[in-house]
């Protein structure tokens, strides 16, 4: 008997029809499109928040499939999260909800194995965690900042987790329909693991591998932006 009819491979595209990836953006013309097309091939639904850009990513993400949702100016990476995550839930199909960086660093795989364990395991939330996977290598500076506010978050939250600021999180619609976030600007990242550990529901992270390329250390990526990250969470 052939092994393959016993243990069929999984679809490629298995979550593609209860799945919404909601992407915040903002001046990633250059790459948005690359972004978008490497999700299509698992994904029906891709919305991209144009947070007021001025450099035409929104007929980028337009021109790559994406249905695009506009903020007329910059309202910060908070409020384009909640206006996308407001719009996945009026869609019939949404089931989970990604939240999904423009800029390249995220990888598609990991959001399907993301995925998958919420399915499999009935977990409600999967954050994303760069620091349980050893591929990764924010660089010394960056971790020791980026850990100083993992343990912030973890002081004001409750919870326990070993990565706060990252973009890459699977929720699931009963839970994002329990949270409104208010912070718009980077502040946004403590709110909603507050928000959502508040729901009860269960919860989980993945080890998940950032991709620090040349471009996405130069968009936002980069100690200077940790630092502010920092700041932001504290004096919020």
């Amino acid at each position: 008997m052939d092994s393959s009819s016993v243990h069929p491979p999984e679809s490629p595209r298995r979550h593609a029809s209860d799945t919404t990836i909601v992407i915040p953006l903002y001046n990633e013309a250059p790459v948005i499109g690359g972004v978008i097309e490497g999700l299509q091939a698992h994904f029906d639904h891709i919305v991209c928040i144009d947070d007021g850009s001025s450099d035409g990513s929104a007929e980028a993400a337009r021109a790559a499939g994406a249905r695009v949702l506009h903020h007329p100016f910059n309202l910060g990476q908070g409020a384009a999260l909640q206006t996308g995550i407001s719009y996945a839930l009026t869609l019939p199909h949404t089931r989970f909800i990604v939240t999904f960086d423009a800029d390249g660093q995220h990888r598609v795989q990991d959001v399907l194995e993301m995925l998958d364990l919420a399915d499999r395991d009935d977990v409600a939330i999967v954050f994303g965690s760069r620091f349980l996977d050893k591929r990764t290598n924010p660089g010394i500076i960056k971790r020791v900042i980026l850990k100083t506010a993992v343990w912030v978050t973890n002081m004001t939250t409750g919870l326990r987790l070993t990565d706060a600021h990252n973009g890459l999180r699977v929720i699931r619609a009963d839970a994002a329909s329990k949270i409104t976030l208010e912070q718009d600007r980077m502040a946004h990242a403590t709110e909603i693991v507050l928000k959502l550990g508040r729901t009860g529901l269960p919860w989980r992270e993945y080890p998940v591998e950032l991709l620090y390329t040349d471009y996405s250390k130069a968009k936002g990526q980069s100690v200077l932006n940790s630092v502010n990250i920092l700041v932001d969470l504290l004096v919020r």
